[in-house]
C-alpha cells in the first residue's frame, strides 16, 4: 500500500484523500449523472467500487430498500473472488471471520440398509492447489459491506443512495445525458413521488426480474424450473457429524446440500422438495419452514436435526436461462453504435444456488464493466471499448449455466438413477477449477491478443486470470504473492520479466525500458500531463536473480517512478526470484525475458518478448484511441 506521497499520513491509510466529485459531494441524488447503477447487489456494488476510484466520474448506485440488506441470499465465496477482494483490500478480513470450505462429504444410503445414511467418501475442496486463497463460506450482506466501505474511503467518498425504485428509461440520443431514467422515492417525506435522473450510461443489477432489463428489450430464456428445493439457514441440535462440513447428502427419500455458515453454529440447508408438476402454478412454493425441516429430518435418516431458530428460509424452483446479450445494443445495430445501458448479474442470467456461482460471476461482470466505464469517461480510451462487456461475459453466463446444469441434474439424481455410487464426488473433483472461477478465458478481441507467444509464458494463458506466484521485494528484501500487489485502481499491469543479464547491463530488458519510459509509440507515452507516471499503467520488473544480486540503483528509471507533489522514488516495483519457488520456473517464463500485460480486471491481455516494442504499441494504440499521445 503506496501513502505518504502525499505528505505524512497519519491516519487510516486505507482512507483515500477526497478528491474530484468526492470533494463537497452532494447529499443528495443529482439530476444528471455520469453511470447511474440500479441495485446494491454483488455486481451492482462492485461496478461501483470500482468506478469509485475515478474521481471525475460521477457514479450514483440507486437502491429501493431503505437501508443497507440485513440478510442476503448467498454465501459462497470462491477463490477467485477472494483474489478479487484482494484487489479491493479486503480479503484478509472476509477470510477472518469466514467458514473456510477444506473438504466435502458424500453421504448415501446404506447397502446392508438403505433407510438410513452413511458417509461414503471425502473430496479435498482444492486438491490440485488451484490458489492460494481459500474457499469461503459468508453472509452476501458482509460482502456488501465491504464494498460499501471501499467505496466511502475512495476519492469520490461514494455511498448507495437507499429509497428509489427504478421505473423505466429511455435512450433518447440527445445532449450528453442520452438517458433518461424514471424513479420513484420508496421512503421517506418524498415516498411515492417521481424523478427523473438523466445519465450518461446506466448499469442494471437488479436482480432476476429486473425492470432494466425489461426497459431495454431484453428476456430471460431457457429451461423452465422442475425442481423445487427449500432452503433454509438454521442454528440447530443435531446429532449428524458432519454438520460443521460441507456435504452432499443422497438417501432414498431425496438429496440435501449442507453448507456450514460463519460463526460456528449457523448453517444451511438445500432439502430436496422433488419435481415440480407442469400444473403447479407456484404452489411449491408455499411449503412451509415446518415442513422443509421435516423432509430434512426423513433424508438424514437415522440422524436428526432440532432447529431451534430459523435466520431465514425460503422455497425455489431451478431454472437456468440467459439473455442473448448484456446491452441495449440490438443485433442489427452492431458495429453502427456503442451501448448506453448495461445489465449485470441475475438481470442476465439465473440458475441454482447450489454451485455457489450466482454471486461470484456477478461480481466479475461488475468488475469487467466498471474499468471500461472509467476509461471511456475518462477519455483513456475509445467507446468501443464498451462493446466488448457483453462479447466476453455472455459466453462466461453460457458455460456457466451448462454447468450448473450438470452439478444441479447430479444433485437431483436418486441414489439408484447412478450407475457409479462416486459420480458425484468424482464429479465435484474433475471440475473444482471452474466453481472456482478460474475457467474463464476471454477469445481474442480488441483487449485479448492471439496467442501468438503463448510459449514465451506458459503458466499465464492469454485471456485467463493472472495466478499469481511468489517474488521478493527487492528494497525491503520482503517475500511477497506478485498477483496480490495489484489494486482495483483501473490501471493496466505491465510485468517485465527480465532477461539473465543484471539489472544495469547492456540487455533487452534495458533497451525495453528504455522505449517503455521515451518511446512515441508507448502506452505511458498517453499518460496525461502532470499526472504521476505510473498514473495509468503499473509498471513491474521482475529480475532472474535473487534479491542480493539486485542493484536496485542499476534498475531503469521506467521501473521506479517520481510520485506526488515531492516526486519521491518509489521502490516498490523491483522484484526478484524466490529461491524457494522461481517463478520463471513456476509459470514457464522463457528465461530470454518476457512482457505480461494484464488488464485493470486482473485478465491476462497479451504477452511479448521484450523486443517486440512495436506490436507492444500496436496493441495498446485502439485501446489508448480516445486521445493522443502527451509529453509529460
Amino acid at each position: 500500500m503506496q501513502f505518504h506521497h502525499h505528505g505524512y499520513v497519519s491516519g487510516d491509510p486505507r482512507i483515500q484523500p477526497a478528491a474530484g466529485v468526492g470533494i463537497d459531494r452532494p447529499e443528495d441524488l443529482p439530476d444528471q449523472v455520469d453511470v447511474l447503477i440500479v441495485g446494491t447487489g454483488p455486481a451492482g456494488m462492485i461496478t461501483a467500487a470500482q468506478l469509485s476510484q475515478f474521481p471525475d466520474i460521477t457514479t450514483r448506485i440507486v437502491e429501493r430498500r431503505g437501508g443497507r440488506l440485513v440478510i442476503g441470499q448467498a454465501d459462497g465465496i470462491q477463490a477467485r473472488s477472494v483474489e478479487t477482494f484482494q484487489a479491493f483490500g479486503f480479503a484478509e478480513r472476509i477470510t477472518a471471520e469466514a467458514y473456510h470450505i477444506t473438504e466435502m462429504a458424500f453421504w448415501k444410503p446404506d447397502p446392508s440398509d438403505p433407510s438410513r445414511i452413511i458417509r461414503g467418501g471425502r473430496a479435498v475442496d482444492d486438491e490440485m492447489g488451484i490458489s492460494e486463497f481459500p474457499h469461503l463460506i459468508v453472509n452476501q450482506a458482509r460482502v456488501l459491506d465491504y464494498f460499501a466501505e471501499f467505496m466511502a474511503n475512495s476519492p469520490s467518498r461514494m455511498k448507495p443512495d437507499y429509497g428509489y425504485e427504478f421505473r423505466g428509461l429511455e435512450v433518447d440520443g440527445e445532449g450528453e445525458y442520452p438517458v433518461a431514467v424514471t424513479l420513484v422515492h420508496t421512503a421517506g417525506q418524498l415516498e411515492g413521488q417521481k424523478r427523473t435522473v438523466r445519465a450518461k450510461y446506466v448499469v442494471g443489477a437488479d436482480g432476476a426480474r429486473s425492470k432494466v432489463r425489461q426497459s431495454i428489450g431484453c428476456t430471460l430464456a431457457g429451461d423452465q424450473a422442475n425442481h423445487a428445493w427449500g432452503v433454509m439457514d438454521v442454528l440447530a441440535v443435531t446429532d449428524f457429524p458432519d454438520i460443521r462440513e460441507k456435504c452432499a447428502i443422497q438417501a432414498e427419500s431425496g438429496s440435501i446440500l449442507l453448507i456450514p455458515r460463519e460463526g460456528g453454529h449457523l448453517f444451511r440447508m438445500y432439502v430436496d422438495l422433488g419435481e415440480v408438476a407442469a400444473d403447479d402454478n407456484g404452489a411449491v412454493r408455499k411449503t412451509t419452514i415446518e415442513q422443509i425441516i421435516a423432509k430434512a429430518n426423513e433424508i438424514m435418516h437415522p440422524y436428526t436435526v432440532e432447529v431451534r431458530n430459523v435466520a431465514w428460509h425460503s422455497v425455489y424452483e431451478v431454472g437456468h436461462r440467459l439473455t442473448d446479450r448484456f446491452d441495449d445494443v440490438l443485433p442489427e445495430q452492431l458495429g453502427t453504435r456503442t451501448p448506453r445501458v448495461f445489465i449485470t448479474g441475475d438481470a442476465c442470467h439465473t440458475h441454482s444456488a447450489k454451485a455457489g456461482q450466482g454471486m461470484n460471476v456477478s461480481m466479475q461482470d461488475g468488475f469487467n464493466l466498471g474499468w471500461k466505464l472509467g476509461h471511456v469517461l475518462e477519455g483513456r480510451s475509445p467507446e468501443s471499448l464498451l462493446s466488448t462487456y457483453s462479447a466476453e461475459r455472455q459466453v462466461i453466463a453460457k458455460n456457466l449455466i451448462d454447468f450448473d446444469k450438470e452439478w444441479s441434474t447430479l444433485m437431483a439424481k436418486k441414489p439408484e438413477e447412478f450407475e457409479n455410487p462416486a459420480e458425484l464426488e468424482d464429479f465435484y473433483v474433475r471440475t473444482a477449477e471452474f466453481p472456482a472461477g478460474f475457467m474463464t478465458q476471454y477469445a481474442p478481441s480488441l483487449l485479448i491478443a492471439e496467442p501468438k507467444h503463448q510459449d514465451l509464458a506458459t503458466g499465464f494463458p492469454i485471456g485467463k486470470r493472472f495466478k499469481s506466484a511468489p517474488v521478493v521485494r527487492v528494497c525491503d528484501t520482503n517475500p511477497l504473492q506478485l498477483g496480490h500487489q495489484a489494486s482495483a485502481d483501473g490501471r493496466w499491469r505491465v510485468y517485465v520479466f527480465a532477461d539473465a543479464a543484471p539489472a544495469g547491463a547492456a540487455s533487452p530488458v534495458a533497451d525495453f525500458a528504455e522505449w517503455l519510459e521515451t518511446g512515441p509509440d508507448s502506452p505511458l507515452a498517453a499518460t496525461p500531463a502532470g499526472a504521476d507516471r505510473d498514473a495509468w499503467f503499473d509498471v513491474k520488473v521482475i529480475y532472474q536473480q535473487d534479491h542480493k544480486n539486485v542493484d536496485i540503483n542499476a534498475v531503469p528509471s521506467v521501473f521506479k517512478p517520481e510520485v506526488g507533489p515531492f516526486k519521491l522514488t518509489y521502490l516498490e516495483k523491483v522484484y526478484a526470484t524466490d529461491p524457494k519457488a522461481d517463478i520463471f520456473d513456476v509459470r514457464g517464463i522463457d528465461r530470454g525475458g518476457v512482457v505480461v500485460v494484464v488488464r485493470p480486471d486482473q485478465y491476462v491481455a497479451n504477452i511479448l518478448p521484450l523486443t517486440a516494442t512495436a506490436e507492444l504499441g500496436a496493441f495498446f494504440a485502439p485501446i489508448l484511441g480516445a486521445r493522443k499521445p502527451e509529453t509529460v
